[in-house]
């Protein structure tokens, strides 16, 4: 054991010392690899980086920490305890998602955030389950505790919006850093309790800010993201996140994840949650170093937490800390584990807290006396019972305090009610129709394919006869954007070409790999910025990035389209939990498009319907309450409502529907119904005439060759329209038969469809839909219009079923003609 052998250059426990003893060897292997930390990193497939986090774990002494440090972390330490301690006795039967048994959480989020500032970060998004919010708002945002406190009263709200449970609530803020001495932004993205929902939308929301602040490497903002055991082994968006991680249009340059390892979910054992060694293992798909520390071991967390830090400033690559702690009370405060797990539990009663194990330590050590000690805690205890005081004073509370992405200046001076012109010059268009008709200009060696040509030439045949057609009609609503200083990004499956081949955002040189032309990024010498990318074949992960995106800047217009609307239905998560509510439970507003493909065209039940009716359903107007029909209420009517809802059937409609995203003074999320079929269609067609100045987006298209006398008057929505338009025609019942369109369907237009039935007030109203009766519109718009015009509204579609389409083409066209026999009968 005392034989002296020679170390060799792949380790780094010799420090200065190129020859140990054997006995020596051991020993310092067992103290770097043995001890509190446990490192997971040679599946790491770089030996530059996994030699790196050698040698931050092999030299001696490497883990110890001056006086001063040691005593920060027991001030640290110290707080995330005593407020724990404190809401336990002040709100005994109150549901608060303690930290007890995983403290030091609050520490290990404070030095890694201590670390980054030194390594020039500026600002820092997290997001994170319930369990320690509350310690993570007050001790490492420094939320005034008077109002953490004034959320367990029942209190009076001055503000708009339902709110949310208080270990839900986020918020951001702007202080100095007193380690650093340098400011830092910090921001605790909302969540609701789907644990790890939000992880996707911090990511959004950091390259967001990334990319507004020019950040191209993400040294100055950063994410955050804490984790539960259970959850983040169990939930698949884990793994979808991640997967964002190095994507070039989706990368934040890397992530700090921290799991809270309690060692059990709710009242599951690990055996149970999970077929994985450990919880963390879903890491290692990206290549992601895991440490796993010893939660009771309050210098090896710090050290663990320097290395991370230093990594992601490093490499710009995801780490994982894995605190491995437990949870010394029950899933809640009121709950009892011991039904459960009761060897486990009569263990933890006997454990005694990491704080004291960590003073006992350090008294020990001489660091600090036991008055000392007992100077810091009753410090804080004071600072909480005079917050405690302060918050007994307030009366109200509001929950614009807890906001997480404020937008500041963007409200400030505005009429509320003003909505800016969508219209554009003829030039305007002219310009921007041409530039998306062209190759790269002063490209000649730049082969297109040569059904990219005949494309190309059909749409300049267009814009010099003044029509376009679905794809132009976007193109120039996102050039006409781009030339007024709005940045636009269009995120999804193969949305560059577009799933039906017609968009062709992204040019592809056909001898060349990788050289590719953008048409929308070269439209103007000073225009905004315009990203359009694929993304990797998830919905939950990358709807959840772009609506943290959304919440950014809302001076830029975010698109999310699914490749098929049927697909959209893998995010409902991130639509009930946060687009649809998310302004009236955190007060938070978004501008996010989503764009749904839709339409029954005999495609089979995964390809025809993007279940119209989930989100009118969760629209908040009241069938009951028809709005006064005033000058503004279209306006008050969106500025009211939690999303609107469209199905266009014009490219002009289109055109102005998403220009008028940017041209309200507020923000609403926009659920837009979008075609397929009609994409090519020879009627689809709009003329410059109706997107010039002047014009405007038409909440409802009436007929246009209507007389008093017709029989009957048909409401419908979207590509339908043309399918019994043409119906319509065979049967020569042109004069008999009107058919208006409805195509912002929530909001409802009252207004405009009161007037429209009044023109015919002998016709028999009916609303014609596609879609199955349980589908579709009509349990939408069957009481509004009923209460709007006290007149029987027939149906006329398919009938119900479980299915949204049959799979049979014969079927198909069968249930078409009756839908036909019925709208005309």
């Amino acid at each position: 054991m005392d034989r002296v052998f020679k170390l060799p250059a792949t380790t780094f426990i010799g420090g200065k010392e190129k020859r140990l003893p054997l006995r020596e060897i051991l020993s310092r292997l067992e103290e770097a690899y043995c001890g509190s930390i446990g490192c997971e990193f040679m599946f790491i497939n770089s030996l530059e980086q996994c030699n790196w986090i050698r040698q931050r774990l092999e030299p001696p002494k490497v883990k110890q920490f001056d006086l001063e440090t040691k005593r920060l972390i027991l001030a640290r330490l110290s707080r995330s305890a005593g407020l724990e301690s404190f809401l336990a006795r002040k709100w005994s039967s109150e549901k608060r998602f303690g930290l007890e048994g995983c403290e030091m959480l609050i520490p290990a989020m404070k030095q890694v955030i201590d670390k980054s500032t030194e390594f020039g970060v500026e600002s820092v998004i997290m997001g994170m389950p319930h369990r320690g919010r509350l310690n993570v708002l007050a001790n490492v945002c420094r939320k005034p505790l008077e109002q953490i406190f004034s959320q367990f009263a029942a209190l009076e709200v001055t503000d708009d919006g339902s709110g949310d449970v208080k270990y839900h609530l986020g918020t951001y803020i702007e202080r100095l850093n007193r380690v650093t001495n340098k400011n830092i932004r910090l921001a605790v993205v909302a969540n609701p309790s789907h644990l790890e929902a939000v992880d996707p939308v911090v990511q959004g929301k950091t390259r967001a800010e990334q990319f507004y602040r020019g950040d191209n490497e993400g040294k100055k903002v950063m994410s955050l993201l804490l984790h539960g055991d259970a959850a983040f082994c169990g939930q698949g968006i884990v793994f979808e996140t991640f997967h964002l991680s190095d994507l070039p249009d989706y990368t934040t340059h890397g992530t700090v994840h921290i799991v809270a390892n309690n060692q059990i979910g709710f009242t599951t054992d690990p055996r149970h949650s999970r077929s994985s060694p450990y919880c963390t293992d879903v890491a290692r798909v990206v290549n992601a170093p895991i440490f796993h520390v010893n939660g009771d071991d309050a210098e090896a967390v710090m050290h663990v937490c320097n290395i991370a830090a230093e990594w992601r400033a490093t490499f710009h690559k995801d780490v994982v800390i894995d605190l491995v702690g437990y949870r010394r009370n029950g899933h809640n405060e009121i709950d009892e584990p011991m039904f459960t797990q009761p060897l486990m539990y009569r263990k933890i009663r006997t454990t005694k807290p990491v704080l004291d194990k960590y003073a006992d330590k350090l008294i020990s050590e001489g660091v600090v006396t036991e008055e000392e000690y007992k100077q810091v805690k009753d410090k804080y205890e004071r600072i909480c019972e005079e917050a405690y005081v302060a918050a007994k004073q307030v009366t109200t509370i509001k929950y614009k305090d807890w906001l997480d992405s404020p937008w500041s200046g963007f409200f400030e001076g505005k009429d509320p009610m003003l909505v800016s012109p969508t219209g554009v010059h003829t030039e305007t268009l002219h310009h921007i129709g041409k530039r998306v008709s062209a190759p790269p200009p002063n490209a000649a060696e730049f082969v297109i394919h040569k059904g990219l040509e005949r494309i190309l030439k059909s749409r300049l045949e267009m814009v010099e006869n003044r029509v376009v057609d679905w794809a132009l009609g976007e193109a120039m609503a996102f050039g006409s954007l781009l030339k007024e200083g709005i940045h636009v990004r269009l995120s999804g499956q193969d949305v560059e070409r577009g799933t039906f081949s017609h968009r062709h955002h992204v040019l592809h040189h056909q001898n060349v790999d990788k050289a590719t032309y953008r048409p929308l990024c070269n439209l103007y010498p000073d225009q905004a910025p315009y990203t359009v990318s694929n993304s990797s074949l998830s919905e939950f992960g990358v709807l959840g990035f772009e609506l943290g995106y959304s919440m950014t800047n809302p001076n830029a217009l975010v698109c999310w389209e699914a490749q098929f609307g049927d697909f959209f239905n893998t995010a409902q998560c991130i639509i009930d939990q946060f687009i649809s509510s998310g302004q009236a439970k955190w007060i938070r507003q978004s501008g996010l498009v989503l764009l749904l493909p839709h339409g029954m065209e005999g495609m089979g039940p995964e390809h025809s319907s993007a279940r119209l009716e989930r989100f009118l359903q969760m629209c908040s107007d009241d069938p009951d309450t028809i709005p006064s029909p005033e000058s503004d209420t279209p306006v008050k009517q969106l500025h009211d409502i939690n999303w609107i809802v469209a199905n266009c059937s014009t490219p002009a409609n289109y055109f102005h529907i998403l220009r008028r995203q940017i041209a309200l003074p507020f923000r609403k999320p926009l659920i837009l119904m979008t075609p397929k079929s009609l994409l090519r269609h020879p009627e689809a067609k709009s003329s410059f005439d109706d997107m010039i100045q002047g014009t405007e987006f038409k909440r409802v298209i009436p007929e246009e060759n209507g007389n008093s006398n017709m029989r009957k008057l048909i409401f419908c929505s979207g590509k339908v329209y043309y399918d019994i338009k043409k119906a319509r025609g065979e049967r020569d019942l042109g004069e008999q038969v009107g058919i208006a369109r409805v195509e912002q369907i929530s909001p409802f237009p009252y207004d405009l469809v009161k007037a429209e039935a009044e023109k015919y007030p002998n016709a028999e109203i009916c609303w014609v839909q596609e879609e199955h009766k349980n589908s579709g519109a009509w349990t939408y718009v069957h009481p509004r219009m009923s209460n709007l015009l006290h007149r029987e509204i027939k149906y006329a579609g398919r009938p119900t079923a479980a299915s949204t389409a049959t799979g049979s083409k014969h079927l198909h066209l069968k249930e078409q003609n009756q839908l036909f026999q019925d709208a005309f009968a």
